[in-house]
Formats: C-alpha cells, structure tokens, sequence
C-alpha cells in the first residue's frame, strides 16, 4: 500500500524522499515557493554511488514509481499524510510559516520522524535521565516544540552525508556518504508498523539489479540516533576554527588522539544517559568514514556563509554534560569557538538561512 509522507525540508529531504519514491510511495516535500515551482515542474535529482561502482548514479523522480509533489508551508493540507519527516535544519522552523504548520502537525497529531542532527525537544523527553533537564538553551526557539506529544517524535541518525552542489539548481542532491539512516521506534505500535513497513520496501528496491544504498533501519533502541552525537562532537563542530573553516577528515586526523578522546566522551555521556555499547559506532570505524570527508560540514559552511544561527547540538552535548556532572574541556572549547564565530557574524551584521 502507498503511503502519503509529508517531508519538511526539500535538500536533505529529498534524499529520503527518493528512497520513498524508489519504493512506491508518495512525498510531498515543504518548501519555498521558487523551489517548490522547481520540483513541480522538473522534479528532483539525487547523485549516489552504488557499491563497487565508480560514478555517482542521477537517480531523477520522474522515473520512480512514487508520486512526488512540493508545496509551501502555508498550503499543506496534512489529511493526505500518515508520516511527517522532518528534515529542515533546527533554526529553520521558527520561520513564522513553518511554525504555523508545526502547530496544525501537534494538533493532528501526526507521527514525526526526525533526520535532524539536533534532536527534536519532545524526542529527548522519551528518555527519563533527560526529561527533567534544562535543555532549551540549545534551541534557537523552543517553543516550537513545546505543543508535540514526546511519543509521537522519533529521530533517525542522520549519517548519510550529502550536499546541494553550489553550481547545481536547488532540485540537486549530491549523496557524500551513503550510510543509513537508523530511527527509533515511535512509542505506539501502530506507527511502528508504518515505519517498518517503510523500512522494508526501502530494502527491497533495486536499481538494474543493484542495491541501492541509504537503508531506513529501525531499532527499538531510543539511544542508537544519540551514536550521532559523537560523530558531530569529534567532527562537525570542529571543521569551525576561529579562522576559516576545515573539513570534516581534518578536523578529525588532524590529532587522532584528541579526536578520540572527545569522541569517547561524547560515547560515555550517552551510555550515562542509558545507552548500551552495542548502540554505539566504534571511533575506528568513525574515523574511516571521516577519510572521505574532504569538506567542512554544513554547519561550519553555514557559519562561513553569515548564518545568524545554526543546530547547536554541541551546545546540547555540554549542557547535559554539565547536568551530569561529567562536563569536558575539549567539548566546552568548541562551544565557545562556535559561540565566538556566530557573534563575530552578527556584529558583522551577518545574516542568511541555511
């Protein structure tokens, strides 16, 4: 059976989305206007590479067996939907329409499943050691989050790494790092069997007899999405330096020893909070991928670029750190680094949306 998947964020969206679409399903991705009239008109376009192969693969929606569409915010009807994917960057939704449309969600209380890299407010409530933490610090605005059921927000690991290519029209993806993304149950069964059924047709797609790589792997686990954290910690939020920005396998190898040090933190903060090892991504392992990362993240690119605000995930990390009574000073460097290059923006009068 086809499912209708309303999904906010039409960049990294989309790579969702076109697993969706490969498996028969339909999307409507959450947009601007001039996007949106883009992806009505010529669709979308994901580059990924299949195993063994050399050459990224254009995977266009037009070819797919699912039906794609785009829209505004302020002309979604949600009755279509049985799933939202949110995939727009954290500062993203407190624009006046998003947030608008994230109120009419709450109230319909439709399951959310998040590939975020900061992790929905309501998400982190489901785990006991964080529902009474003062968390909203890191949130450029967290009353957005404030009217959403914790049981009906679930995040992935958003692992995959990919990029809108400068020079491409904003329909383009191109796929970096094709991992998976690795959700979280929902806390009612009958969501849980959307999401496996999602699951399962995602797995079964071919491309000329191929696998097609980026999976949707659901664990019952709430701890395996926070695996992340460690990643972003060790990596992402170091690629901005209080010059210009470094890429991801820099910021990693640049002193292996540090790097795991921090990463091993991070780790240990999460097991603190109820994670099991088994829940967790080997710093060797982490540290493989980080090889072919020969760009800064998005989040040092949006910094870069005059952002005003970004996911503070490593803001999120310190404060629960300190909450725990395990705070670290290699984490707390990056946070003030972070802080400094955003100020540095907004007394330049900096601005721009990632």
């Amino acid at each position: 059976m086809a499912r209708n998947i309303l999904i906010l964020g039409a960049s990294y969206g989309s790579l969702l989305g076109t697993k969706l679409l490969m498996a028969g399903h339909n999307v409507t991705l959450v947009c601007r206007a001039k996007t949106a009239e883009l992806i009505n008109r010529e669709g979308t376009e994901v580059r990924i590479k299949l195993r063994d192969e050399a050459v990224h693969r254009a995977i266009f929606s037009r070819d797919l067996p699912g039906k794609l569409d785009a829209v505004t915010p302020a002309n979604v009807n949600l009755s279509r939907y049985d799933l939202v994917g949110l995939a727009m960057q954290e500062p993203q939704y407190t624009n006046h329409t998003v947030r608008m449309l994230m109120v009419k969600i709450a109230a319909a209380k439709l399951p959310c499943l998040s590939i975020m890299n900061m992790p929905p407010l309501p998400y982190l409530k489901r785990i006991p050691a964080l529902a009474g933490m003062d968390l909203e610090e890191a949130y450029t605005n967290a009353q957005v989050w404030e009217r959403f059921e914790p049981g009906l927000v679930t995040l992935c690991s958003p692992d995959p790494q990919a990029f809108r290519p400068p020079e491409e029209a904003a329909n383009v993806l191109h796929v970096g790092l094709p991992t998976n993304f690795k959700a979280s149950v929902f806390a009612d069964e009958k969501h849980n069997k959307v999401l496996r059924e999602l699951e399962a047709d995602i797995d079964a797609v071919t491309l000329d007899g191929h696998d097609v790589p980026v999976k949707l792997k659901v664990f019952d686990s709430l701890f395996v999405p926070l695996a992340k954290w460690s990643m972003l910690l060790t990596g992402n939020y170091r690629c901005i330096t209080p010059h210009e920005p470094q890429s991801i396998r820099d910021a990693v190898h640049g002193d292996l020893k540090r790097s795991q040090t921090i990463y091993d933190h991070v780790d240990a903060i999460a097991r603190k909070l109820g994670a099991d090892p088994q829940d967790q991504v080997p710093f060797a392992k982490y540290a493989k991928a980080a090889e072919s990362l020969l760009k800064p993240s998005s989040a040092a690119r949006a910094v870069a670029s005059g952002a005003p605000f970004i996911e503070r995930v490593d803001l999120l990390v310190k404060l629960i750190s300190h909450q725990l009574g395990v705070p670290n000073a290699e984490i707390d460097r990056t946070v003030e680094t972070v802080d400094l290059k955003l100020n540095e923006k907004i007394v330049q009068g900096g601005s721009g949306a990632q």
